[in-house]
C-alpha cells in the first residue's frame, strides 16, 4: 500500500509538472529574450539582426534584446547558444561560418567549440555574396589592376577577416586557390573591427557582406572590386562579379535565426511566425535596405534544407582549403 501510494504521488507529480511546462510554453514569452550576435557590432550579423530583433519583439510583446559577443569567428558565441538552457530565451544570429567552424575543427584536428546538431534552425533572413573592397586610396582602380599586383608581389597584400575559417575568411581562401596566389591573411574579432583596420591602413582589401560596408563605398571611403555572386547586386549595380571577370567562384554570406536543438516545439512556432512577421515588416526592411541589404527569407522546412546543403558544400570547401595559419 505503501509502495502503491508513492507512485500514486510521483504520477500526480509527473502530471502536474508536465502540465505546467505545457502551460509555460503556451503562455512564452513572460519576459526578454536574448538575441545573441557572435561577432562584434559592425558586421553582417549585427546589421540584420537589430531591425530584426525589433520586429520580433513588437510581434512577441517583450524586448528582443541584442547582445555582442564576439570571438574565435563567431565560434565562441555560436558555442554558447548551443550549450544554452532550450527554453526560447536564448537565441542566435548566426551566419554562414555556422556550418565551416565544425568543419574548420576536424581539419586542425581539435575538439569542436560546437556540433551543428546542437542547434535549431529557424529562419534565414539574408543572403549576400561578398564583395572584394580596398581603400579608395589605394592604387587599384579594379580587380585585374589588384590582381595585377597581387600576383607580382606574392605574400605582400594583406587581408582582414572576422577570423579563421569565417565568411570573410574563406571566400579569400577560395581566390587565392582559384587564382594560385598568395596574400597575408589578419584575422579580427569581426567585420567592424577589420573594416576599420581597412580604413585606416592596417591591411589592404578583405572580402565582406555588403552591409558591413555599403555606407563606406558610398561615401568613398572604400572602393568595390568584384563580387562572389551571379550576377550583378541592387546595391552595387557596377561592381562585376568574380565570374564574369573569368574567375569560377562563388560563396554567400547567409544570416539566419537559431535556438538550441530540444526547444520545445509551442516555442520554436512563436518564434517562427515572429520571423515571419519581421521579414515582412515595412520598419524592418527600410532598416535592411538603408545597410546595404535586403530580406531573403527562408521558412524553417526550406531554411533546414538549406543548411544541411551548404554544411555538405562548405565541408568540401574547408577540406581543399586545408589548414591554415
Amino acid at each position: 500500500m505503501t509502495r502503491r501510494i508513492a507512485l500514486l504521488k510521483t504520477l500526480a507529480l509527473v502530471a502536474a509538472t508536465s502540465a505546467l511546462t505545457a502551460f509555460a510554453q503556451e503562455d512564452y514569452p513572460t519576459r526578454p529574450i536574448t538575441m545573441l550576435v557572435p561577432f562584434p557590432p559592425g558586421g553582417v550579423a549585427d546589421a540584420v539582426g537589430r531591425p530584426v530583433a525589433e520586429a520580433m519583439g513588437r510581434y512577441l510583446k517583450q524586448p528582443v534584446v541584442v547582445e555582442n559577443k564576439g570571438g574565435a569567428g563567431g565560434g565562441i558565441g555560436m558555442a554558447q547558444v548551443a550549450k544554452s538552457k532550450p527554453d526560447g530565451y536564448t537565441m542566435l544570429m548566426a551566419l554562414s561560418s555556422l556550418v565551416v567552424l565544425p568543419e574548420a575543427d576536424k581539419v586542425l584536428k581539435r575538439a569542436p567549440m560546437f556540433q551543428l546538431d546542437q542547434l535549431k534552425p529557424i529562419a534565414r533572413f539574408s543572403a549576400d555574396p561578398t564583395v572584394l573592397v580596398v581603400n579608395a586610396d589605394s592604387p587599384w582602380k579594379s580587380y585585374a589592376e589588384f590582381m595585377a599586383y597581387v600576383k607580382s608581389n606574392p605574400a605582400k597584400v594583406s587581408f582582414g577577416s572576422s577570423g579563421n575559417y569565417g565568411t570573410m575568411h574563406v571566400p579569400m581562401e577560395q581566390l587565392k586557390v582559384a587564382t594560385s596566389t598568395h596574400m597575408l591573411h589578419v584575422p579580427y574579432t569581426g567585420a567592424g573591427p577589420a573594416v576599420m583596420a581597412l580604413l585606416s591602413g592596417q591591411i589592404e582589401a578583405l572580402s565582406t557582406g555588403p552591409a558591413s560596408v555599403a555606407q563606406q563605398i558610398k561615401a568613398g571611403k572604400l572602393r568595390a572590386l568584384a563580387h562572389w555572386g551571379d550576377g550583378r547586386l541592387a546595391a552595387l549595380p557596377d561592381v562585376p562579379s568574380l565570374k564574369e571577370l573569368g574567375v569560377p567562384i562563388t560563396y554567400a554570406q547567409w544570416s539566419g535565426l537559431f535556438v538550441p536543438a530540444n526547444t520545445p516545439a509551442a516555442v520554436v512556432d512563436k518564434l517562427r511566425q515572429a520571423a515571419k512577421f519581421a521579414a515582412a515588416d515595412a520598419r524592418a526592411n527600410q532598416a535592411m535596405v538603408a545597410a546595404g541589404t535586403s530580406f531573403m527569407f527562408q521558412d524553417m522546412p526550406e531554411f533546414e534544407r538549406y543548411v544541411q546543403t551548404d554544411a555538405k558544400d562548405m565541408a568540401g570547401l574547408v577540406q581543399r582549403i586545408g589548414k591554415v595559419d
